[in-house]
C-alpha cells in the first residue's frame, strides 16, 4: 500500500519574528514585505537555536512502481481526498505493468502528458541547442508559448489539431502571411515529433495539419538588379558615407557639402564606404546569405589557391553542410588588398598610445591576447577568427538609402522589391543569363532542388528569351531548299556534299494492261533488246515478294530490277558498298525510282 505525506523542512527565524505560544506550542509570527502576517511552528536544532518548521501545501505519494522500485512523487493536489485518488491511480498503473498489460514506457508517457507544458518547451529548446539546430532559441520558445497560451494548452495532453487549425485560421484572417503561419506550424510539428521520439507522446496530434499555400499568398517577391544598376549601387555605396559626413544637416547651409572633417574622419568614412561596396560585391559574386557574410572570418578564405575559394562553417550555413565556394579572380584581388589594408590599419592602431591609462593588469592581459592572436595568424598577419566584414545589424536600411541615392527604385512595376537577399537572387539570375547550365547554377546556389534555382531565384525579366529563340536552327519550308539543306547537313545518307541522283520516272504511265510490266527508261537502257535483267533472290520469292525497284547500273550499263520486302528496298550501291535497306515510297506501277 502507498502512503501520503506533506514535505516539511526548517528555516531560520525571519527577521523581526516574535515567539508566541498557541495551544501549548511555540509559534513564530512575522510580517513579510507585502504586509501579510505568517505563522509557523518553532523547533530547535542540536545547538538549541530556534527554527521555523514549514510544510508544503501539496501531498506527496509514496508507492512501489511496476519495476519494483519505491518512489515518491508529487500528486499536485492540496486536498487529501484528491491526493488519495491520484495515489490509487498510480498503484493501478503499477499493477498493470506487473501483470504485463501495460509497459513502463507507456506509463512514463502518461506521466509526461500530465506535466506542465512549459517544462517540455524548455527540454525541446535545450535538445535543439545540443544538436546545433536552434539558431534562434528565443523565437522558437516564443512561437511555442504563444500558441499554447492562445489555445489554453497547459499540458501535453491538451495539444489538439482542431484547436491549432482554428488558431491558424484566425491568424490568416488577421492578415498574417502563409509563410509566417507555416513557420509556426513547422515549429510545433517539430516539437511534437521530438516529444514522440522522447517517449513523451504516443503520436503526433498535429501531423495532419496541412501547410498553407505560400505561392498563392506571396507577400514579397524579390527582383534581380541589372548590370547597370549594380555598377551604380557599388559606386554610391563607396562614396555615400563620406558624402553624408560632409553634408550639413541644419541651418542656412543645410544640404551643402561644406562640413569640415578631420583627416581621421575622412579616412574612416572612406574605409566604411569601401567595405560596404566590397560586401555588396561579395554577395552578388558568391551568392552568400547575409548571416554567412557576417560570420565569414579570415581563416575561412584561401586566396592563394588556384582558384581562390572560401569554406563556410556548417553551423553558419543554412543547409549545415559546410560547402566550399570558388572566388572569382577579380574578387580575390579585391579581398586580398582589403585584408592587407585592414591588417596595416590594425597594426597602426596597436602602435598608437592608448588614450586612457590602463592599470598594469590590463596591460598584461592585452599583451597576452596579442600573443595568442599571433599564434593563430591568418591572411596578412590577421588572426584567423577576425571577421572579414563588419556587417551592421541595420544593413537592410543602409541598402535602402544606397538604392535611393543611386536612383534605383526599391519596387518595380511588377511589385517585386530589392533587399539584401535580392542580391542572392541577382547572383542566380545572372548565372542563367550567362548561359550557365541549370545543374551548375543549382550547385553554385547550394539549393537542394533545381526548381528553386530556376523558378524562385531567377528573374525572367533579365533573361534574353528573344536571343535564345534566334539561336534555334533554320527550318526552310520551300521544297527547293530541301536538297540544299540535306546536302549541307549530310542527312541524306551520303555524307556532306554528295550529289543527289536525278529522279527516274517510268517511261509509260501505268495502265490496266501493263500494271505488272516493267519497262526500260528511254535513254537509260543501253541493251539493244530493251529488256531489263532480273536479279533473282530466293528470299524475295513467293509470299515475300513485294514491289519492284531499280538497283544501280551494272558495269555494262544495264539496270536490274530487284524485289523488296514489305515496302522496303535496298538503296543504290555506293562505291561497291553493300545495299542498305530503308523505308521508301512506292512508285506507280510497283516500281521504285532513285
Amino acid at each position: 500500500m502507498g502512503s501520503l505525506r506533506r514535505k516539511t523542512w526548517t528555516k531560520p527565524l525571519p527577521a523581526g519574528a516574535e515567539l508566541v505560544v498557541r495551544k501549548g506550542r511555540a509559534v513564530a509570527r512575522w510580517t513579510d514585505g507585502r504586509g501579510r502576517t505568517h505563522t509557523a511552528p518553532v523547533t530547535r536544532d542540536a545547538d538549541g537555536r530556534p527554527l521555523i518548521e514549514l510544510t508544503s501545501r501539496k501531498w506527496l505519494a509514496k508507492y512501489r512502481r511496476g519495476d519494483g522500485i519505491i518512489v515518491e512523487v508529487s500528486t499536485g493536489c492540496a486536498d487529501r481526498t484528491m491526493a488519495e485518488q491520484v495515489l490509487a491511480e498510480l498503484e493501478r498503473q503499477a499493477e498493470r505493468i506487473r501483470a504485463g498489460i501495460a509497459s513502463t514506457a507507456e506509463t512514463r508517457t502518461v506521466a509526461h502528458q500530465q506535466a506542465n507544458i512549459a517544462e517540455h518547451f524548455a527540454a525541446f529548446v535545450a535538445h535543439r541547442k545540443a544538436k546545433g539546430r536552434c539558431c534562434r532559441p528565443g523565437e522558437t520558445l516564443s512561437q511555442l508559448t504563444g500558441v499554447a497560451a492562445a489555445c489554453t494548452w497547459t499540458k501535453l495532453a491538451d495539444v489538439d489539431a482542431t484547436a491549432f487549425e482554428r488558431w491558424l485560421t484566425e491568424r490568416a484572417e488577421s492578415g498574417i502571411s502563409a509563410a509566417r503561419r507555416n513557420k509556426y506550424r513547422s515549429t510545433w510539428v517539430a516539437f511534437c515529433n521530438w516529444a514522440v521520439r522522447a517517449g513523451r507522446m504516443l503520436t503526433n496530434p498535429l501531423a495532419t495539419v496541412a501547410k498553407a499555400d505560400e505561392a498563392a499568398d506571396c507577400r514579397r517577391q524579390r527582383r534581380a538588379l541589372t548590370e547597370d544598376e549594380l555598377v551604380r549601387l557599388l559606386d554610391v555605396a563607396r562614396r555615400r558615407p563620406l558624402i553624408d559626413a560632409m553634408t550639413v544637416r541644419r541651418g542656412r547651409h543645410a544640404g551643402d557639402l561644406t562640413a569640415r572633417l578631420t583627416p581621421t574622419t575622412v579616412a574612416k568614412m572612406e574605409h566604411r564606404g569601401r567595405e560596404r561596396a566590397l560586401a555588396y560585391k561579395m554577395l552578388v559574386i558568391t551568392g552568400l546569405r547575409k548571416n554567412e557574410l557576417a560570420t565569414l572570418t579570415v581563416g575561412q578564405l584561401d586566396l592563394d589557391a588556384d582558384p581562390a575559394f572560401l569554406t563556410l562553417d556548417a553551423a553558419d550555413e543554412k543547409n549545415r553542410q559546410g560547402n566550399s565556394l570558388p572566388i572569382r579572380a577579380d574578387l580575390a584581388d579585391d579581398l586580398r588588398q582589403w585584408l592587407q589594408d585592414k591588417a596595416k590599419a590594425q597594426l597602426d592602431a596597436d602602435r598608437d598610445p592608448p588614450a586612457v591609462a590602463f592599470d598594469l593588469r590590463t596591460q598584461h592581459a592585452t599583451r597576452r591576447d596579442r600573443r595568442d592572436a599571433d599564434a593563430s595568424q591568418g591572411f596578412a598577419g590577421l588572426p584567423s577568427d577576425t571577421p572579414v566584414f563588419d556587417v551592421p545589424a541595420g544593413l537592410v536600411r543602409i541598402l535602402d538609402r544606397d538604392l535611393r541615392a543611386a536612383g534605383i527604385p526599391k519596387r518595380d512595376d511588377r511589385g517585386r522589391t530589392i533587399d539584401v537577399h535580392a542580391l542572392r537572387h541577382t547572383f542566380g539570375t545572372h548565372l542563367s543569363k550567362a548561359g550557365v547550365s541549370p545543374r551548375t547554377a543549382q550547385a553554385a546556389m547550394r539549393h537542394s532542388r533545381i526548381d528553386l534555382t530556376m523558378n524562385v531565384y531567377t528573374d525572367p525579366r533579365l533573361l534574353d528569351v528573344a536571343d535564345a529563340v534566334e539561336r534555334l536552327p533554320d527550318l526552310p519550308l520551300a521544297a527547293a531548299d530541301r536538297p540544299t539543306a540535306a546536302k549541307a547537313t549530310g542527312t541524306d545518307g551520303r555524307g556532306t556534299g554528295a550529289a543527289l541522283p536525278p529522279a527516274l520516272p517510268p517511261a509509260l504511265p501505268p495502265k490496266s494492261d501493263n500494271r505488272s510490266k516493267s519497262r526500260g527508261i528511254a535513254g537509260n537502257n543501253p541493251n539493244p533488246d530493251g529488256q531489263i535483267r532480273k536479279q533473282e533472290n530466293p528470299r524475295f520469292h513467293g509470299e515475300n515478294a513485294g514491289f519492284l525497284g531499280f538497283s544501280a547500273s551494272d558495269p555494262d550499263g544495264t539496270r536490274t530490277r530487284v524485289a523488296a520486302v514489305k515496302g522496303r528496298c535496298p538503296r543504290p550501291l555506293d562505291d561497291g558498298a553493300s545495299p542498305r535497306h530503308a523505308d521508301t515510297t512506292l512508285c506507280v506501277g510497283g516500281t521504285k525510282a532513285y
